[in-house]
């Protein structure tokens, strides 16, 4: 590696790629070269680069195919410091000074959403519409035996990406400088029930049993902070919101609570606010009083600090491993209390992120898991996030498909957000409905809400047909499982994310910076949730939607739509750049009913399911459901897994040609494995089924069903009947529809004249799908 670096007395600068350098000053001419809490990694191999030295007045020039770096010598500043990345997307240079703000920034992410309602400041990420950005890991600690230390001083440690708009391969470069994302258990994928509210354990126990005769799976068992002792502490202990010791007047059982659970094939995790460390009153304190050598009599307590390595010993080892004994799989931390405030001190979440995720997966066979706050920069090596406690508005949901997308660009790809968000706000069941179809489409589906007795996320609080909307969706997010498991493996293996903005997939149009609530959900889905209340007229909610080239179907309705042509125009400009970016013509507004949002496969699309969503979520599937959304060639790769042991499936679709080929070296799928396919809009030998056994193949018909007009007027129907108009002016829009005479163009006219915005959008709709099955 040491061809890669360019050091001088006080500097260094060290190529990692053609596209990703580290920027170091130290006065004293020390540098760090051990891991820090940012990076793991500064291995990358050979790199293409000339250097200059002394040329033109600069102490030293770095030239690589994407960047020029320049440096006149002294304590790095704007200056002495430049880079020039070698990207024409703006009008005048695209120049770096070092220290300065660099506008192009597409975003990362915040430590929390706490009591956001509605849209808040984030960090930068490193992702740029300039193409590049610079990450600063100056401030980190050392990490040496998986110990944090403290690290070498130096005034300047950061890292420039010079990647223009491939993304994709600055996040794959990220995670190989920063750490790969874990791989999830199977189980945190599922549906998770979260409340702050004072359960007894049979009131538990029947809420899951509730669930269960709903047919709505619940794999993941939140229990909040009350769990243990609150109300009957002495004063003399000050606060009881750090507590390890159950409460016996709502848990008289903890291990025959526990092991119900367990036989549910539940997955418990129990919330802890740790700042106040082991107290007196803990069941636990006398183990950790006489590990720790404190004075019992006095009741002297042990201060929660995990930097102190016996502290940190007797507080997994005394108080969290008999807990976890007992049935709890994984921890809840809860942390509020800021930062340590100290700079000879790791801040106190990164060490709870750290040692918690570490100390889980030693318990877990190397299958970690925690429930916490975002820490900064590289902490996606410690999933999952606990994005905070959202007021219940419109303004909280709206802002987290956008909050929630930007997060990759910082690599933190396993956000957990409260669904329905915690607190205030009114009863509403359209926004609590649209909340849970957006939480099914997000990372991690953990509904959840205050202790007020009113506002629970329970279906069977809401209105009849909410409640059945709600339990679909639910039930959907269960029959997801593999295709969700597939995008958990390939985040680790392959660095793409789950939930991906449009810009990923499309970098040079416009609208995929534009439309910020829209984002690809593995890579067969596009997700635009409904965010806004519903319009009181049409009684529909809408989503402006953009459609990228090709042809979408919506897999709710089988509608298909015509997105924007292959080769769009790009906009006029005064001065033409080099990746200019194109204007796609097709956004829509889309216009849904309580029952969907829109959630639209690109024509070929490929996602598996399982077939009951009932199923065992830690155990593989006999039967999967391959849904095929339209007849067009397309492969797939499924990925399972089962602890360590990885299997995967390729499927194709080509030409009627139909191919599974199962590669399972440790042998998990099982024996009798079936693939059942489920074809929308078209058939195979006449029928919208087909069945491939393990690895197999078949040759078939396969013939279009041409009911696209039907299903589109079906849907406009479906939508005039709920809309709050007079009958005639129903029938009117009906009559319009049906004429042979109109012409899609002359519908979308007509459209105009209605009086509701909304109308006009349905009608819109209908016209352009329409117009692209003429």
């Amino acid at each position: 590696m040491a061809h890669n670096f360019i050091q001088g007395e006080t500097y260094r600068f060290t190529l990692l790629t053609d596209r990703l350098i580290r920027l170091e000053y130290a006065q004293d001419g020390r540098f760090e070269d051990r891991q820090t809490q940012l990076v793991q990694n500064r291995i990358f191999g050979d790199v293409n680069y000339t250097l200059k030295e002394h040329n033109d007045g600069h102490l030293l020039e770095i030239e690589t195919k994407y960047f020029h770096l320049y440096y006149d010598g002294g304590e790095f500043a704007a200056s002495n410091l430049w880079i020039d990345a070698k990207y024409q997307y703006t009008l005048h240079d695209s120049r770096w000074y070092f220290g300065e703000d660099e506008d192009g920034n597409l975003g990362g992410t915040f430590a929390t959403l706490d009591h956001a309602d509605g849209e808040i400041p984030v960090d930068t990420g490193i992702m740029s519409r300039n193409g590049y950005a610079y990450l600063d890991d100056t401030e980190s600690f050392a990490i040496a035996d998986n110990e944090f230390t403290q690290r070498v001083t130096e005034q300047v440690d950061g890292y420039f990406f010079a990647y223009g708009r491939e993304y994709r391969e600055a996040l794959a470069d990220f995670y190989k400088l920063s750490g790969k994302t874990p791989i999830l258990p199977r189980f945190a994928l599922g549906n998770w029930w979260s409340r702050y509210y004072k359960y007894t354990q049979d009131e538990y126990l029947k809420l899951m049993d509730d669930f269960d005769k709903e047919r709505v799976p619940i794999n993941v068992s939140v229990i909040d902070m009350d769990w243990h002792r609150t109300t009957d502490v002495p004063s003399r202990f000050g606060s009881t919101w750090t507590g390890y010791s159950w409460d016996r007047n709502l848990f008289p059982d903890p291990d025959g609570f526990l092991a119900e659970l367990k036989k549910q094939h539940r997955h418990v995790t129990i919330n802890t606010h740790p700042a106040g460390g082991i107290r007196a009153f803990e069941d636990s304190y006398p183990a950790v009083a006489k590990y720790l050598g404190l004075d019992i009599e006095h009741e002297e307590p042990a201060p929660f600090d995990l930097d102190n390595i016996k502290f940190r010993k007797a507080y997994f080892e005394k108080v969290h491993h008999p807990l976890e004994k007992q049935g709890i799989d994984f921890w809840w931390m809860d942390w509020q209390q800021g930062t340590s405030r100290n700079k000879e001190k790791v801040e106190p979440l990164w060490n709870l992120n750290h040692y918690h995720y570490l100390d889980n997966a030693q318990s877990h066979d190397g299958e970690g898991l925690i429930l916490s706050r975002y820490a900064g920069p590289g902490s996606h090596r410690y999933p999952i996030g606990f994005s905070g406690d959202t007021f219940i508005t419109w303004a909280s949901l709206n802002f987290q498909p956008y909050f929630t997308s930007m997060a990759t660009n910082i690599g933190y790809t396993w956000w957990s957000h409260d669904i329905g968000g915690h607190m205030k706000g009114s009863f509403d069941v359209e926004l609590a409905l649209r909340w849970i179809q957006y939480g099914v489409f997000s990372p991690i589906n953990r509904l959840h809400s205050s202790d007020n007795p009113f506002s629970g996320k329970e279906p069977w609080k809401f209105r009849e047909d909410v409640r059945q909307y709600m339990d679909n969706y639910l039930r959907l997010r269960g029959k997801l499982i593999p295709y969700l498991d597939s995008a958990n493996i390939i985040t680790n293996l392959h660095n793409r994310s789950l939930v991906e903005p449009m810009y990923y997939q499309y970098p040079d149009n416009t609208e995929s910076y534009l439309y910020k609530n829209q984002y690809m959900f593995g890579s067969q889905l596009m997700v635009a949730p409904i965010t806004t209340p519903q319009n009181k007229i049409s009684n529909t909610g809408t989503v402006d939607v953009w459609l990228p080239e090709g042809q979408w179907m919506d897999i709710f309705s089988d509608i298909l739509y015509q997105g924007d042509e292959i080769d769009n125009h790009p906009l006029a400009s005064s001065t033409i750049l080099v990746g200019q970016y194109k204007s796609g013509a097709t956004t829509i507004k889309m216009s849904r009913t309580l029952a969907n949002i829109p959630v639209l496969a690109k024509v070929g699309a490929i996602v598996p399911m399982v077939a009951d969503p009932m199923q065992q979520i830690d155990e593989l599937p006999v039967e999967i459901e391959i849904h095929v959304y339209g007849n067009a060639n397309n492969t797939y790769t499924m990925y399972e897994h089962v602890g360590h042991a990885i299997a995967k499936t390729d499927i194709a679709i080509i030409d009627g040609h139909f191919k599974t080929i199962v590669d399972d070296p440790n042998k998990i799928v099982p024996n009798d494995r079936q693939y059942r396919f489920k074809c929308h809009a078209f058939t195979v030998d006449d029928s919208y089924e087909l069945l491939l056994m393990g690895s197999d193949e078949k040759i078939v018909s396969v013939q279009a069903d041409n009911r696209q007009v039907a299903r589109a007027r079906q849907q406009l129907i479906t939508q005039l009947q709920g809309a709050e108009i007079a009958y005639e002016e129903k029938r009117e829009i009906l009559k319009k529809i049906d004429n042979p005479q109109v012409t899609p163009m002359k519908l979308a006219t007509y459209a105009q004249t209605l009086q509701d915005e909304s109308l006009q959008a349905m009608v819109i709709e209908y016209a352009m799908i329409l117009q692209s099955h003429h």
